[in-house]
């Protein structure tokens, strides 16, 4: 994909985000992942000469972009950095009127083979939305044991056939550790054939790497924290979730500690008003948006206000 083509891209439920988010002229609002900004470039055409935009992403490229892009425009101020650590930039906790987080992976990261995010093309198997942190996907797996690595294709890709999965790996890497997204790709359609014809049989052990080597949910819950602290009373927050692990979490989230302690089997605390109060339902695109843009299509949206009676 061309740098144009990046920057025309349409962004997901814009319409939507742009709606839940209630942009003020005058007021403040980060966007936790720009990736090539399209949702914040069109909050910023709202802002006034007083309003304020801050953009944050743990991709360097994400950020560099942002950086050349608004570099004439004093209203925009850039963060390189994992959105989980926003209550760490003084800008943000100063008060927000707005955040929005669009989850997972940015198409930009996908359309890059050098990212090895995804499988349609060959690439070295890293898949770390910030390259300058962490192990790599090839570096995992060459040292996670075979119980490690099925119960994180369980955990994050609910991959059914997790077991075979990862014991393939754990022999394939006595030979020869894998180091491409080809070869991995191939040896799980190897290994458990194709069931699905829509679907390539990697699919699911792809997205559980990158959800593990990323820590995306531990990062999302941090993320939820830190961005229901820097709300100011009346304020949005807009969260774009992919699957239905992100999209639990944020729901549970919004319902507050009670549903948190249900999940993780926690005594439950004293009911008290959670900080967010949930505006509407889940949202998900419309049918002509799914057409344009087959990435929205698994999308779904969930708008909540930072109550006004929490201090």
């Amino acid at each position: 994909m061309s740098a144009q083509a990046q920057y025309t891209h349409e962004p997901v439920m814009l319409k939507q985000v742009l709606e839940g988010l209630q942009v003020k002229a005058d007021g403040t609002y980060l966007d936790g992942t720009f990736g090539r900004g399209g949702h914040a470039r069109q909050v910023l055409a709202r802002l006034g000469p007083r309003g304020s935009l801050l953009v944050m992403d743990r991709d360097p490229e994400a950020i560099a972009s942002a950086q050349r892009e608004f570099a004439g425009d004093a209203r925009v101020q850039a963060r390189h950095g994992n959105f989980a650590e926003m209550a760490q930039w003084p800008l943000a906790v100063a008060g927000l009127d707005g955040v929005l987080l669009d989850l997972g992976v940015s198409s930009p990261q996908l359309d890059d083979a050098s990212r090895g995010f995804s499988f349609q093309s060959d690439g070295p198997l890293d898949m770390r939305m910030d390259p300058g942190r962490g192990p790599s996907a090839a570096q995992w797996l060459a040292q996670a044991s075979e119980t490690q690595i099925s119960d994180v294709l369980w955990r994050h890709g609910e991959e059914r056939m997790s077991r075979r999965i990862a014991r393939a790996i754990v022999e394939r890497r006595h030979n020869e550790p894998l180091q491409t997204t080809r070869e991995l790709a191939e040896l799980i359609a190897r290994t458990i054939g194709r069931r699905d014809p829509h679907k390539h049989p990697a699919t699911r052990t792809f997205q559980a790497l990158r959800i593990e080597i990323n820590g995306e949910l531990d990062a999302l819950e941090t993320g939820l924290t830190a961005a229901t602290q820097c709300l100011k009373p009346g304020g949005r927050l807009a969260v774009i979730s992919f699957h239905s692990l992100e999209d639990r979490i944020v729901k549970q989230f919004i319902r507050g500690p009670v549903a948190r302690a249900q999940r993780r089997g926690l005594p439950v605390p004293e009911v008290a008003p959670p900080p967010l109060l949930a505006v509407g339902r889940a949202q998900q695109a419309e049918v002509a948006e799914v057409a344009r843009n087959p990435r929205a299509r698994s999308a779904v949206l969930r708008i909540a206000e930072r109550r006004a009676e929490v201090a």
